[in-house]
């Protein structure tokens, strides 16, 4: 990711989604040239001259210094995960070539491995770097889908959400958990701007997706945190589950996610019967298959097979 580039767009996008109203700023009506606020406007906001501005906003942050970072981030009322953001594409840590973080593989501690599995009737799963599956418990692969039998390339949350159609019918709110993960992506992608395995599955999934490229144009910035996801699963339906996320303390690019229902809910009862139906080995919940495509053209009707001709004399 070119970060004088992600600078800029994240910045112009940031100040398009405000209003004058928004920040108290007079609107003395007419129609605006621009979404959002003007430059001169957030310049005014933040306490800085609209050259510099200007400058920082055509992606010019070197040598900015943390107390601009801070007035500007007020000003377009950035939330935490945007503010990590911000201050990573303007002040990136020095690197040396080869040395991106992505070049270490990720794994999870056995003891961590064994916790998971002691995790009984709480499906939980590990995710890595760039949304990767890491590392799984039995209830957590039949709730997401069977990540097991995946090539390794494709055990990726954001993947699956994007090009395994069985995903567009397990999440309920599917538009809000694809937004989560590009916003997750992006954040990633501003902390190690230099890893090829997540500049290779953005262009695929660019490619192959338009609700993908839609919602990256956007530029928003997320953490994982916690909630309420409403899922469909195929084996036993409705399913209303909280979820927390947990960044390991050895290794923040790390993060476990465990789901768990409200005790006595018939939600409670689904995952007990999940649970009971994945001990079992029935196979997998559903097979990750590409996004949909055109529709093949018929195969043409075969011909007669011809009669029997001459004797050879064989």
């Amino acid at each position: 990711m070119d970060q004088r580039t992600e600078l800029s767009e994240f910045l112009r996008s940031r100040r398009a989604r405000l209003r004058p109203a928004d920040v108290g700023l007079p609107d003395y009506g007419g129609r605006r040239r621009v979404p959002g606020l003007r430059r001169e406007e957030l310049a005014q906001l933040a306490g800085v001259s609209t050259a510099y501005y200007v400058r920082l906003e055509q992606g010019h942050g070197e040598n900015v210094s943390t107390a601009v970072l801070d007035a500007i981030a007020r000003a377009l009322r950035l939330d935490a995960a945007e503010r990590d953001h911000l201050r990573r594409i303007t002040q990136p840590a020095r690197r040396s070539p080869g040395r991106s973080r992505s070049a270490r593989p990720q794994r999870v501690r056995p003891e961590l491995q064994q916790l998971l599995d002691a995790m009984d009737g709480v499906p939980a799963y590990v995710l890595g770097r760039r949304l990767d599956v890491i590392a799984w418990n039995r209830l957590g692969n039949a709730l997401v889908g069977d990540v097991a039998a995946l090539p390794p390339e494709q055990r990726n949350l954001a993947w699956l959400v994007f090009l395994d159609r069985a995903s567009r019918e397990l999440y309920l709110d599917w538009e809000s958990k694809a937004n989560d993960l590009v916003g997750m992506l992006r954040l990633d992608a501003g902390r190690d701007p230099d890893d090829p395995r997540l500049a290779s599955l953005i262009g695929e999934l660019s490619v192959k997706s338009e609700d993908f490229r839609r919602l990256w144009a956007a530029h928003d910035v997320r953490d994982k945190g916690h909630g309420v996801k409403e899922l469909h699963h195929p084996v036993v339906g409705r399913l209303t589950l909280r979820y927390e996320t947990f960044r390991l303390a050895g290794d923040p690019d790390q993060v476990l996610v465990a789901y768990h229902a409200a005790p006595g809910s018939p939600s409670a009862e689904s995952l007990r019967l999940l649970a009971s139906w994945s001990a079992t080995g029935p196979g997998p919940v559903h097979e990750a298959q590409p996004a949909p495509t055109a529709a093949p053209e018929p195969a043409p009707e075969p011909e007669p097979e011809p009669g029997p001709g001459p004797s050879t004399g064989r």
